[in-house]
This record gives structure tokens, C-alpha cells and sequence, in this order.
């Protein structure tokens, strides 16, 4: 079967070229024009796919090819751009950059995969002729991937900017479209290894506009508009599917919470989505303003920033404590690093302590630098109620926190990390009843298991209640 689905891919040389900034812009500058825009993310980011939820009023989902295989990749993105004017898929990191020498995993396969065309930022600091050998050596390195496009980044003047273009026309046989100049006031400022979330800012409508006004004055929006609109079909035999089996429906349906406020906000579309589609009802909960937990069968809670929220989190002592009873009582919770801090004993920011649920035995720092970021592979080495012995979990982690466990007799682990950190370099995953704790974030748009396995618990309480 083919699909033709207008789409174009936002591509860099590095991380920190301005990507999201310029796709933030083109998406709220085609929305203007009452287009229905389709945001993507490549990789496993959940800052700037939030971002770009934003900007383009619909969700954001990652394609990741180290979490998702082929098919799951290609049904997830004609599944989700089916009633869209044109997708936009945001690469990370520099276009070739894998995880091995032969570049799997990048953003370059991940085009190629899509047959997307390929637009290049590039930063052109003290450059003008080299710019233009810098792109012939990416076509040259993959002839198989399709640049279309060009958009020079920190332009200093028009010399400047006419040298490098007419240079990159004639030794490349590429269109330059668009010339962004050095902006003086950035008002996206980075935390960590990302923008900051767009939940923090109390002018985030503002920042979207400030990203339009710069694509608009500076691209050429009905030219990549046509770049994107000239594409090939996706050939494919795989038929996205939209629906699961319900399990169980009605007044039978198990209640399943999750926790979305300002402190945990890392949710991937499709964790929630399948919940949704097996049949569970989902409950949504704030952390900071609820005073207790409603009726539940289980709970989920995802990662974000509870250290940017912990006074917050802290002054709802209600909610920790009916949490903590919850648990006490067998409530099943399945929690992803911010929600894995959450429920510990405390957490120490910035030589202050807050206290947080206590329903682990552990107490977490927050350092200045990263303590695991990057792709995971855990085995599940004991038995807990989420995952059976032996199964590998692909995942990922992205955490500055370090817990600190007083005696580690009172810590049952239940995963082995073959890659990546976890809580020790070694283990990850801390189960206490019917708790589930972890730093790694699981897709499930690539783990088919995950939905159903917290659905089954949550129906397993629920008869057992």
C-alpha cells in the first residue's frame, strides 16, 4: 500500500543549532494560515516535543528507532499525520550521530526511512565558502539521504549571507531558504540538556510568537512549503492500527490515574493513548493542587521536574499522605524517575531538604551534572508484579538526581542494566508491594507489553479489592 503524506525534516549538524526554535516557528506560521500541522520528534525528548505540541495544538509523537522497530516507526507517523496539511519531524543531535560508527539509530536513517526531505540548519559563525563544502560533504557521505534545503543560522550581514548562498547554489545545487540573523535576546533558555519546558513559563504563548516572527521574516515559508509537498510515497504493506481489544468496558473498566501538573508532565502520547484503547478510564490528577487521590485501581506517574516544584510538592502534605496510605493498602503504582523521586523519603535542592511521600526508603540528591542520560537495556532479574523474569526492557533515562539508600537490605531491585546507569550502574527498578519504581522511561509505542501489563494489575486490584 502507499501513502503520500506531505512532510519535511528538520535536520542539524549539531545539537544546539536552533532546530526546535525554527520549527516551533514554521508550525505556528502554517497554523496561522489555518493548516493542520503534525509535529514529530526523533528521539526520545519530551521537552521539546512539548514545545511542539504547543506550538502546533495537537500531540507530539517521538520516532525513535532505538525504542520502536520499523513497522512501529512508519505506523505510528501515517497513523498520526492522517489528518494533517503536512507533518513536521524535528531530528536531534547532528544528522549522522548514532550510537556506533556505521550511524544507526540517527537522524539521517530516520529520514531515509521516512523518505522525507531534509532541510539543514546550519550555524555559519565566521564562515562563508566552507559552508558550502561543509554540505556537499554530507551528500557526498549518504547519497541515499534527501537534502532539499538549506536555512543559514547567525547570519552576521547581507556579504555574508549572498557569499555562502550563491556558493551552496553552485557547488551544491541546493536552495538556501531562509537567513536567520544573530538574535540578541534568546527567550528560550536552557536548563540541563534542553529548552526550558514549556509548563514553566508563564509566557509561553509569547515564546511561540517570537518563533513565528522570525520564520516569517526570515524564511521562505511557500518554498519549503513546496519541498514538502513534493515527496515520494511511503511504501509500506503495514496497516497503522488504531485500535486494541477491550479487555473490559462500562462499569467494569479499571480506573487508572495518572499524575500531569507542573511537576510530571513526561508522558509519551502513546503510553496514555493505549491505556485508553485496551479499556481502561484515565484519571488525571495534580499533585500540587488535589488534596487526596480519587478512587483508583492503579496509578501511573510519569517523570518530569519535581525539583523545580519541590516547595510546591512538599506544602501538599493531604496528597503525600493519601498517596502513601494508597500504597500502604496494595494500590498498584507504576513511577518513572520524577515520579521514582516523588516517592522517596526526601529531596535535597540547592542545600535544602523537602520532603516528599515516603513510601521508599531512599533520598535523592540533585547534582550538577547528569547521573544517567541516554538509551537503556534492563533485564528484569526479580519478580514484581509489572514485568515477568526475564524480559528486556528497552528504555531511557534522564535524570541529575542520585538517590541515597541507608541500608540497601530494606531495597528490593528488580533490574539488571545491561546499558546505561539506572541507580548504581548495575541495578535499576525498585518494587515495594505493589510499587514500581524506575528511572527508565519505556515507550510504548515500542513495547506492546507495557499498556496491557499496567491494565492487568489494575484489574487484578480491582477484582481483589
Amino acid at each position: 500500500m502507499e501513502y503520500l503524506r506531505p512532510r519535511i525534516f528538520i535536520a542539524a549538524l549539531r545539537g544546539g543549532s536552533g532546530k526546535t526554535i525554527l520549527s516551533l516557528g514554521l508550525i505556528s506560521a502554517w497554523r496561522e494560515k489555518g493548516l493542520r500541522i503534525a509535529p514529530f520528534k526523533k528521539g526520545p525528548d519530551f521537552i521539546d516535543a512539548g514545545w511542539l505540541s504547543f506550538s502546533a495544538d495537537r500531540p507530539c509523537h517521538n520516532l525513535d528507532p532505538f525504542l520502536m522497530n520499523k513497522e512501529q516507526i512508519i505506523g505510528s507517523f501515517l497513523s498520526n499525520s492522517e489528518y494533517a496539511d503536512l507533518s513536521l519531524i524535528e531530528g536531534n543531535r547532528g544528522l549522522f550521530d548514532g550510537l556506533d560508527i556505521s550511524g544507526r539509530y540517527s537522524t539521517a536513517e530516520l529520514a531515509k526511512l521516512l523518505n522525507a526531505p531534509l532541510i539543514i540548519i546550519l550555524d555559519v559563525t565566521m564562515a562563508t565558502r566552507t559552508v558550502a563544502a561543509i554540505i556537499m560533504g554530507c551528500q557526498c557521505f549518504d547519497p541515499g539521504l534527501n537534502i532539499a534545503g538549506v536555512i543559514l543560522n547567525k547570519i552576521a550581514g547581507t556579504r555574508q549571507e549572498t557569499l555562502i548562498t550563491k556558493s551552496i547554489e553552485k557547488y551544491c545545487n541546493l536552495t538556501v531558504v531562509g537567513s536567520v540573523p544573530k538574535l540578541k535576546n534568546n527567550i528560550f533558555p536552557e536548563r540541563h540538556m534542553g529548552l526550558i519546558p514549556y509548563q514553566e513559563r508563564n509566557h509561553s504563548e509569547k515564546a511561540i510568537s517570537w518563533t513565528k516572527s522570525i520564520v516569517k521574516d526570515n524564511l521562505q515559508l511557500d518554498e519549503i512549503w513546496r519541498i514538502a509537498n513534493e515527496v515520494k510515497h511511503i511504501e509500506t504493506d503495514i496497516k497503522s492500527r488504531k485500535s486494541e481489544s477491550i479487555v473490559i468496558t462500562g462499569n467494569d473498566s479499571p480506573r487508572i490515574g495518572f499524575i500531569r501538573d507542573r511537576s510530571f508532565w513526561f508522558y509519551y502520547p502513546e503510553n496514555l493513548n493505549q491505556l485508553e484503547r485496551i479499556g481502561a478510564v484515565l484519571i488525571e490528577i495534580n499533585s500540587i493542587s488535589n488534596k487526596g487521590l480519587p478512587p483508583l485501581d492503579a496509578l501511573y506517574i510519569g517523570g518530569g521536574f519535581p525539583e523545580s516544584q519541590a516547595q510546591a510538592l512538599a506544602d501538599n502534605k493531604t496528597f503525600r499522605d493519601s498517596l502513601k496510605r494508597q500504597i500502604e493498602r496494595g494500590l498498584p503504582v507504576y513511577a518513572e524517575c520524577g515520579g521514582f523521586m516523588y516517592l522517596g523519603e526526601s529531596l535535597a535542592v540547592d542545600n535544602k531538604t523537602y520532603p516528599m511521600v515516603n513510601a521508599l526508603p531512599v533520598k535523592f540528591l540533585l547534582k550538577k551534572k547528569p547521573q544517567g542520560h541516554g538509551y537503556t537495556i534492563l533485564e528484569v532479574s526479580q519478580s514484581n508484579p509489572f514485568y515477568s523474569l526475564g524480559e528486556i526492557l528497552k528504555g531511557h533515562e534522564f535524570h541529575y538526581s542520585k538517590p541515597l539508600i541507608a541500608n540497601e537490605k530494606d531495597i528490593e531491585f528488580v533490574l539488571k542494566v545491561s546499558r546505561g546507569h539506572g541507580i548504581d550502574g548495575l541495578r535499576d527498578g525498585v518494587c515495594r508491594k505493589n510499587l514500581f519504581a524506575t528511572y527508565t522511561h519505556v515507550h510504548a509505542g515500542g513495547n506492546q507489553t507495557w499498556a496491557k501489563n499496567l491494565y492487568r494489575v489494575a484489574v487484578n486490584h480491582k477484582k481483589n479489592r
